[in-house]
């Protein structure tokens, strides 16, 4: 395997965006935490994913999991990029973001009647999860004519990585028709020869936590499956193959490692037809494309000494590291701690943890880390945070959603550009039900018919 290489987001670069950002006022006493997105390396980041790729007929579609923003979308689809979407929110930001029909795909292993009608009017590409909405399918198509591309997501049974969570290939993960159960291959190949239409397979085995050899070995079976099918059927039913999302991220370190062309080589290696020009291909990448171009940056209010070990009190807790607090060998992440102004503080290092501002004792994200000495007004960054992270902020204690602001240092010097405001507390308590407040005590009391 290739060493990797580096992104331009090293530790200098952060630190001159940070103290530009403090200057601009996107930091302080008022604005606690903020997400930054560098949209430098993330067109960076889809060159290198179109490059591994070369001339291979390839749509790239962006998971909108991964940072459901709708100026990010339109950043990707300026680039030829379109966007997998995983609930009726999800394609209403990708079509807010002006990305063409024709380059959605929507997943989902619970679509409704109603979001595969809208679907299917609107042209996007559908990957079924099941042959149950397989059938609910065939009897939209049956009534209707459609633009869409339909497929069908199959479990490869391949196997788990080092996170189960996050393992979609396992024996008994919810997703997909499982190529391994008794009678269900069968059962497959018997779908698309009844349905004519349907002419992509769609395979995702994980990401985080899986590596390339795993992720090949379910390509694999794909692709197998495919063959199977055009066999079976005497010409090219299947003409796609969704490969899925998913790269792995290196939160160690800034290395980008697994890259694109390891990617791209491993499945030529594991399925050496993949690429001979007779299947479309499809990708879902995600987190690979924007965790290491991204930073969360959070103020500390206050520090304490308990146990006798020093504890800073941050506003970036759960509401926006929930992976990393709730499973922190899974998702441990990378803190550097800056004075006030957005200067590394690189000296006095000693164990600490770095706590959230969410009401339990578990809203840690770092543990006992050897840091340089946090004091009280400085800020905290969580490192390699582009994706599900501030973007897909959990809404616990009602705490505001913070600001997102991207920004480039080509030509020199620093931009902002704010991707997303910050809620405000009408907007919080609107979400509450505030506009009703009534509701509950106006109901009627039991017993009165009228």
């Amino acid at each position: 395997m290739e060493t990797g290489e580096y992104r331009r987001m090293d530790a200098g670069r952060r630190e001159r965006v940070l103290a530009a950002a403090v200057a601009a006022g996107l930091l302080g006493a008022e604005q606690v935490a903020a997400g930054f997105l560098d949209v430098d390396g993330v067109r960076e980041s889809v060159g290198e994913l179109r490059t591994a790729f070369g001339a291979a007929p390839v749509l790239h579609t962006f998971a909108v999991k991964a940072a459901p923003l709708v100026p990010l979308l339109r950043l990707l689809a300026d680039a030829g990029m379109g966007c997998e979407v995983a609930s009726p929110g999800e394609l209403a930001i990708a079509l807010a973001a002006g990305v063409p029909v024709g380059r959605i795909v929507l997943d989902s292993p619970a679509k409704s009647a109603g979001e595969l009608a809208q679907a299917l009017d609107l042209g996007v590409a559908v990957n079924a999860d099941n042959l149950q909405e397989l059938a609910r399918i065939a009897e939209l198509v049956e009534d209707a004519s459609t633009r869409s591309v339909l497929g069908l997501r199959v479990n490869p049974q391949v196997g788990v990585g080092s996170i189960g969570a996050m393992s979609t290939a396992s024996e008994h993960s919810k997703f997909g028709v499982p190529l391994r159960d008794p009678g269900a291959r069968k059962r497959v190949v018997a779908a698309f020869e009844r349905h004519p239409w349907l002419s992509r397979i769609h395979v995702h085995v994980g990401s985080q936590g899986c590596p390339l050899d795993l992720i090949a070995a379910g390509v694999r079976e794909a692709w197998e499956l495919a063959e199977e099918v055009n066999e079976r059927a005497g010409r090219q039913q299947v003409s796609t193959l969704d490969l899925g999302g998913g790269l792995p991220v290196n939160f160690q370190d800034e290395q980008v490692r697994p890259t694109y062309a390891e990617y791209v080589a491993e499945l030529g290696a594991a399925v050496p037809g993949l690429f001979d020009g007779r299947y479309g291909l499809v990708t879902e990448f995600g987190r690979s494309l924007v965790a290491k171009n991204g930073f969360t940056a959070a103020r500390v209010e206050y520090t304490k000494v308990v146990g006798g070990r020093r504890i800073a009190l941050t506003h970036a807790g759960a509401h926006l590291a929930t992976r990393t607090v709730f499973m922190p060998d899974a998702w441990p992440l990378r803190v550097s701690v800056h004075r006030p102004d957005g200067v590394r503080r690189l000296s006095g290092e000693e164990p600490q943890d770095v706590a959230g501002p969410c009401c339990f004792a578990g809203d840690l994200v770092a543990r006992g880390r050897t840091l340089p000495r946090i004091e009280p007004g400085d800020l905290v960054v969580l490192e390699d945070t582009g994706g599900y992270y501030t973007s897909a902020p959990w809404g616990y204690n009602s705490i505001a959603r913070p600001a997102v602001h991207g920004f480039s240092t080509a030509g020199g010097g620093v931009r902002f550009a704010t991707v997303r405001r910050r809620q405000t507390p009408a907007e919080v308590v609107a979400e509450a039900g505030g506009d009703r407040p009534d509701a509950l005590t106006g109901l009627d009391s039991p017993g009165d018919p009228g």
